[in-house]
């Protein structure tokens, strides 16, 4: 309704109705204002307008205000009061079309992404990682590409740090030092990051970023984000944004300027994703800004105030929506100042004092015409929703879920062969060869072992084997000479002579049996 014969229509001031240039929708935007000034109001009206041209929308939901966007909205006091001042007579309320999402699983259809989607860059900055650290992340990520080694999720990750650590002297000379605690620094990040959960965002299936971009009924879908849990980390949370933001960037094809945006991204507050960010991502992010418009892509930053926004990425957004801002300390009055000099000034009033006074719903506005040029600045309300403002219960929202199309797309999480299963196998394997290698010595020394004995106990056989020879013959010979004594009847001195010759023989023939065996095994055992 709201964009009929007056673009899409936002907002209406004494100059009449306030709209933004579809053409120029892609040139992103600011909603600005002090905490409870209407900024979350403004960002649904606005999400309508687009919806109902057809133009889906993404949004983060910070405490479940925006979840109403799913309902029709109600006559109030309210609402009549402010009907005759856009020239509504009989607003339709309707719904828009609405898919939920959550990081977590919660509250909405899963969004996950693979570590190596991510980026070590993404990574570095989500796990706050020192310049030393963040030069071990690319060299685990450069390592695992030669490899052909999928990151899918945090326990790849992990089996990659640690495969990385153990074999360090083997890239040291390609890539550089890699400092076990420097790993051990990585590792402990990602423990503490699995600790908040984040571990659910890693894995598959990867968010497709083209279900962002759906219409159901000629109208755009509206893709609301669960961000209250996601919000108790601001680090998840604006890395996760700006990592959709890179995909939208990094997929969508170029189609110039068109007649309405293909996507319009809201990123409240906007603030988190500036906050800690090297120059490097910070440039990055900048780059993504300013080009992704040729893409289709509007980008709209929701924060308290302009100063949250670098200079060189708010000079990128044209479209202003200006709550009021309160002046308590010299800081305050400064960023009074900085907000109303990004305006066009309009001579009828002051802009500094406007932002000071304006009421709750009331905002300064200012959009690009059809040339892209900033119009001047105007005192305006912002229309009211033909959606329920505030929160749904959470029966109307698995309602919206289960009758989502994408239902059961993402809802199972799924686990393929990446790096933490193919180096798992490669370190069993090792272990198990390593395990086969000792158990084959062992056997070799048992086996020599049993040899030497055998071979001693050989010799000791042939030894003893010789002495009882020996001594048998003596025997027989002492008993052989004693009993031709008795038959010939020889006499005592003479039997005891030639038993003693005897004996003394049949020793020497032992000794020489014995000697010879003897010899013969030594030697035996040298020629060996």
């Amino acid at each position: 309704m709201y964009e009929k014969e007056r673009g899409l229509y936002i907002a209406h001031s004494e100059a009449g109705a306030l709209s933004i240039c579809g053409k120029m929708a892609n040139r992103h935007g600011l909603i600005a204002g002090a905490t409870g000034t209407g900024k979350t109001v403004s960002l649904q009206v606005m999400a309508e307008t687009f919806c109902q041209a057809g133009v889906p929308c993404f949004m983060a939901d910070m405490k479940g205000d925006l979840s109403g966007i799913s309902q029709a909205g109600k006559m109030s006091g309210f609402i009549e009061k402010r009907m005759p001042e856009f020239g509504v007579e009989n607003p339709e309320f309707q719904p828009c079309p609405v898919r939920f999402y959550d990081v977590y699983g919660e509250q909405g259809h899963p969004m996950r992404a693979t570590i190596s989607q991510m980026g070590p860059q993404l990574i570095s900055r989500l796990l706050d990682l020192n310049e030393t650290q963040d030069g071990v992340l690319n060299i685990v990520f450069r390592i695992a590409d030669e490899r052909g080694l999928l990151l899918i999720d945090m326990k790849d990750l992990r089996a990659m740090l640690d495969y990385v650590a153990k074999h360090a002297k083997e890239y040291t000379s390609k890539y550089g030092n890699v400092s076990t605690a420097s790993v051990g620094a990585i590792q402990r990040a990602l423990l503490q990051l699995e600790n908040q959960g984040a571990d659910k965002f890693f894995g598959e299936p990867a968010f497709d970023i083209y279900d962002l971009i759906q219409t159901e009924g000629g109208k755009g879908v509206m893709s609301v984000l669960a961000a209250d849990k996601l919000m108790m980390q601001p680090k998840l949370y604006s890395t996760f944004l700006l990592w959709l933001l890179s995909e939208l960037y990094s997929t969508l094809p170029e189609v110039g300027d068109l007649d309405y945006p293909k996507l319009v991204f809201f990123f409240d507050e906007a603030h988190m994703l500036f906050e800690g960010t090297s120059k490097a991502l910070l440039d990055k992010i900048e780059q993504v800004i300013r080009l992704i418009r040729s893409k289709g892509v509007g980008i709209y930053f929701i924060t308290q105030s302009p100063t949250d926004i670098p200079e060189n990425i708010l000079g990128q957004l044209g479209n202003r929506v200006q709550h009021a801002l309160r002046a308590y300390t010299p800081k305050d009055q400064k960023a009074v100042k900085t907000a109303a000099d990004t305006f066009r000034a309009n001579p009828k009033f002051k802009t500094d004092e406007a932002i000071m006074n304006l009421e709750t719903g009331e905002a300064l506005v200012s959009f690009l015409d059809e040339k892209g040029a900033p119009q001047m600045v105007e005192r305006a309300k912002v229309l009211f929703p033909l959606s329920q403002i505030g929160a749904i219960t959470e029966g109307q929202r698995l309602d919206a879920i289960k009758q989502s199309r994408i239902y059961g797309k993402y809802d199972n999480a799924i686990d393929r062969e990446s790096a933490f299963e193919v180096l798992l196998a490669e370190s069993e394997k090792a272990v198990a060869e390593q395990a086969e290698m000792e158990a084959n010595e062992a056997e070799a020394e048992t086996q020599q072992k049993t040899e030497e004995k055998s071979k001693k106990s050989g010799f000791m056989g042939k030894v003893l084997k010789a002495v009882l020879t020996a001594v048998t013959s003596t025997l027989a010979a002492i008993l052989g000479s004693y009993v031709s004594d008795k038959v010939t009847g020889k006499k005592t001195k003479s039997r005891t002579s030639k038993t003693g010759r005897v004996v003394k023989n049949a020793t020497s023939a032992a000794t020489r049996t014995i000697t010879k065996e003897l010899t013969r095994d030594i030697l035996g055992n040298l020629v060996k």
